[in-house]
């Protein structure tokens, strides 16, 4: 079994060291976040960093690289205070995958890979047409990660939409259902499939699958 210590890590190449260091933390989500400039320019970009935070109030975050090159949708959200969050899928990882490109600012990349922009209850950000779990949500705070001078960005769950269909009787969404798409490290895409689900666990007693 191969062992890398921190200072293996540290002497690898730089590319073998990037991919090593972000596949090895598991599958994370994968999701187009959607924004819009104050000049009326859309931005969708690939992010694999968003994590659940609370239901009450409802919360999710997000990870920021550094803001020392141009970060068009932490622009645009910061001006705006608005951004969508939109699970990508199956069939269209490619154009999810090519929003990663550095376009110009003046450019949106809705158009460059060939997903629609759609508006919902005219929230103040554009959604992906074409994704089935779509998320509206509204820029609440940031903390700065000064180890690395990442941002975690605090978004509020202002709406939510998906397709009929997706969701049990308790509100659990099924992702897999759904066929939306995990992402390994930064471009290693991977399908959904539901294992089970369990009832809550307590100490001492047998572990039951949930009725659906």
């Amino acid at each position: 079994m191969p062992y890398f210590s921190k200072e293996d890590i540290i002497n690898l190449p730089g590319i073998e060291r990037m991919h090593l260091i972000n596949s090895c933390g598991g599958i994370k989500s994968g999701n187009l976040i959607g924004t819009v400039s104050t000049s009326g320019i859309s931005n969708l970009a690939v992010f694999n960093s968003v994590i659940h935070l609370g239901s009450n109030p409802p919360m999710l975050s997000f990870m920021l690289r550094p803001t020392t090159v141009e970060r068009h949708s932490y622009d645009n959200f910061k001006e705006r205070s608005y951004f969508t969050v939109n699970h990508i899928h199956n069939d269209f990882v490619d154009k999810a995958h090519q929003t990663s490109a550095k376009y110009e600012e003046n450019v949106s990349e809705f158009e460059k890979v060939g997903l629609t922009e759609e508006y919902i209850q005219n929230f103040k950000a554009p959604f992906v047409k074409e994704s089935k779990i779509k998320i509206g949500c509204k820029y609440i705070n940031e903390y700065l990660i000064k180890e690395n001078d990442c941002r975690l960005i605090i978004g509020e769950i202002q709406l939510i939409s998906f397709e009929n269909g997706l969701q049990d009787r308790d509100g659990f969404l099924d992702l897999a259902k759904a066929n939306s798409a995990g992402i390994i490290g930064l471009d290693g895409y991977v399908k959904t499939q539901l294992i089970e689900r369990y009832e809550y666990a307590r100490p001492d007693q047998k572990l039951k699958p949930l009725e659906r």
